[in-house]
């Protein structure tokens, strides 16, 4: 017979993290759910620098982000139009550039961690 221990043992229970890096330094960590951008997580919680103007639909650019880890996931690269959009950026684009309304999170992804522009507009 199995026991509510093992049981828990079984199920991973655990939520990706994100941290936030702003301009100024200061960072911000919070948990998001398993396939929730972390676009929706930001504006979810308010996070300054992220404006989110079309609410995900990949028209705007004013959710991108510096992406310094997505911890243990191996990430597709920018689609096309994510691609096409990262040039339209109020700040110049990086090699590690993204936008956040893009990267979906997953159990593999432990800990992200992010660092916002100083402008999105």
């Amino acid at each position: 017979m199995m026991t509510r221990e093992s049981q828990m043992q079984r199920v991973s229970w655990t939520m990706p993290e994100i941290t936030f890096i702003g301009q100024d330094g200061a960072s911000t960590t919070l948990a998001g759910s398993i396939g929730e951008s972390i676009m929706r997580v930001a504006t979810r919680h308010g996070i300054p620098g992220i404006e989110a103007e079309c609410g995900g639909e990949l028209a705007c650019a004013t959710c991108h982000i510096f992406v310094k880890t997505l911890g243990d996931a191996d990430t597709e690269p920018p689609g096309e139009v994510e691609d096409l959009m990262l040039e339209c950026t109020a700040v110049g684009r990086a090699f590690n550039s993204r936008l956040a309304c893009q990267i979906y999170l997953t159990d593999e992804m432990g800990c992200v961690v992010v660092e916002l522009p100083e402008r999105q507009i």
